[in-house]
């Protein structure tokens, strides 16, 4: 008998834990073992029962020969998800009840700010705890500058540089590596994430494909997310590396990731209602001018904030937008006649 609390359980009446999800099919551990699971119909679409993804812990109706079946998914103590890339499906669920976020990102060509942002946004939005994992460290004879430049991004994240393939900095992961604890890569194609898992392992548990020449990226390797148990006890998600990362709901994950931003907010303006684009007086665009703010940070967290309105409501986000323009309009309209803008 498998016992549970090896993988993360705390509780009694030790459940089964989902591994991996496929099409229409889960792979999960239960105290019997490795089983093939499928949705209870009934439960899950007449319901409306979570829909279980990696790393969630579920009651099942166990069957020793043949498929078992998911009955229900546990509450959960931290997920993941993003807007669905397929147009009109909504959320979509990628990994739970994990206590710290691998966001990685390359050293070499990969290391993309604005895609960071994104990352560490929907980390803290998750409930755990994102540490920033730069990989291919042996492929970069100085990496200062990409470290000042994540530095400034991931305020109050550690950071960690690393290299699957020389063995660089993977001491340091671990404290986030503890047995019973679970960790989920994020990051999009090519940046390591198999490799570094192959590397913590000290075995080929995924298939690593070459790095492209032109671009010095890797190529697509993760198909779907699976739940791997390393040799300490520490349990490690691989998922799919993301083109798409649209905001979900990020309510609280946004003000953690630019606290930096959030702060000059609370700072007053001229004006109560101050939009903080041209008006005088604007606490942000004299953070802006002074150096204190870069502006690309804060054009980011605008789209960031944009992206997660339009998902929470995109019906009175189109509402307002529609009202804004005829505002706009309606100003231009009231300046020319004013002979305050030239026609």
């Amino acid at each position: 008998m498998i016992q549970m609390n090896t993988y993360g359980w705390q509780g009694a009446d030790a459940p089964a834990r989902v591994t991996a999800v496929h099409r229409d099919r889960y792979t999960l551990i239960c105290p019997q073992g490795q089983v093939f699971a499928r949705l209870k119909t009934g439960v899950y679409y007449g319901r409306g029962e979570e829909f279980p993804t990696v790393g969630d812990f579920v009651r099942i109706q166990y069957e020793p020969v043949g498929d078992s079946l998911i009955l229900q998914t546990l509450p959960r103590h931290s997920f993941f998800s993003r807007r669905n890339p397929t147009k009109g499906q909504g959320e979509q669920a990628i990994a739970a009840n994990f206590d710290t976020v691998f966001v990685m990102s390359s050293l070499n060509h990969d290391l993309n700010p604005a895609r960071l942002e994104r990352y560490l946004t929907l980390a803290w939005q998750s409930g755990a705890t994102p540490v920033v994992i730069l990989t291919k460290a042996d492929l970069v004879d100085d990496y200062t500058a990409q470290l000042h430049n994540v530095q400034n991004i991931a305020i109050g994240v550690d950071i960690v540089a690393v290299s699957a393939r020389t063995g660089q900095g993977l001491e340091l992961l671990a404290p986030y590596l503890q047995p019973r604890r679970t960790v989920v890569f994020l990051g999009s194609s090519g940046v390591g994430k198999s490799s570094l898992i192959n590397a913590l392992a000290g075995e080929t548990l995924m298939d690593v494909q070459a790095i492209r020449e032109d671009d010095s990226r890797g190529r697509h390797t993760t198909t779907h997310r699976q739940l791997f148990m390393l040799p300490g006890g520490a349990m490690v998600i691989d998922t799919p590396g993301m083109r798409e990362l649209g905001m979900w709901d990020v309510s609280s994950g946004l003000g953690d990731a630019f606290a930096d931003v959030e702060e000059v907010l609370t700072r007053p303006c001229k004006f109560g209602d101050c939009a903080h684009q041209s008006e005088p007086g604007c606490a942000i665009k004299a953070a802006i001018a002074g150096g204190e703010l870069p502006e690309a940070r804060w054009r980011t967290y605008c789209t960031l904030q944009q992206e997660a309105e339009y998902t929470e409501n995109r019906g009175q986000f189109l509402r307002d937008k529609k009202q804004w323009h005829k505002s706009i309009a309606k100003w231009s309209k009231k300046m020319k006649q004013s002979g305050e803008i030239r026609k």
